[in-house]
């Protein structure tokens, strides 16, 4: 058990991998559309956790491809697919304890995206719900993260941040939070950089 002897005046969590297992809807559809494209799936697996679509997209779209269009059709075969969606352990006991206005998620998903997921996984929608269409930049830039803290009345070097992939790792990171890894649903077996737990059953924290 991780206990963290600092107090946050709020947390701050990603959204897949984090809060959520996806892995199994992402795989799927992301392995679709690369073999539809003559892209190597396991290469655009491999960049493509914790990372606006359209980001990844760009990086292996044939030329001439739009980008952005293809991105829509992603997110749209992903909002109608829950299939295999769980909640990540503890993370339903964990947001109910939390006080509504001290938390928040901050995810590269869309938004209606986001809020299927949730719900398919029995999570609560927050009040504080940063998403890819708010922001202009996507991790492992921070302004997700900085938004995020803005809208709950607080700065990110106040806040806990619980992240999975690397660039939201380094995002929280650059925000000058604290970060903590969850382990349960990641791809890979790199280490962090950041200290790991495997989930939320597995740490202890206090607001202020």
């Amino acid at each position: 058990m991780m206990k963290l002897d600092r107090a946050y005046s709020a947390v701050l969590f990603d959204m897949d991998g984090t809060l959520l297992d996806s892995r199994v809807v992402i795989e799927r559809i992301l392995t679709e559309w690369a073999v539809a494209n003559q892209v190597d799936p396991d290469a655009l697996l491999a960049v493509s956790h914790g990372r606006r679509t359209i980001d990844t997209l760009k990086d292996f779209a044939n030329a001439g491809t739009d980008c952005e269009a293809e991105a829509a059709k992603i997110e749209a075969a992903e909002t109608a697919d829950v299939r295999g969606i769980i909640p990540v352990p503890g993370a339903v006991e964990l947001l109910s304890r939390l006080p509504p206005k001290r938390w928040a998620i901050v995810t590269s998903a869309g938004r209606d995206l986001a809020i299927k997921r949730l719900s398919a996984a029995g999570l609560p929608i927050p009040e504080v719900l940063v998403t890819a269409e708010d922001i202009e930049h996507g991790k492992p830039d921070p302004s997700g993260y900085h938004l995020a803290a803005k809208k709950l009345g607080t700065t990110t070097d106040q806040c806990l941040v619980f992240e999975d992939a690397p660039a939201g790792i380094q995002a929280g990171m650059n925000a000058r939070s604290d970060v903590i890894a969850i382990g349960f649903a990641s791809p890979t077996n790199t280490k962090p950089a950041c200290p790991l737990i495997s989930d939320f059953e597995a740490i202890e924290f206090r607001l202020t």
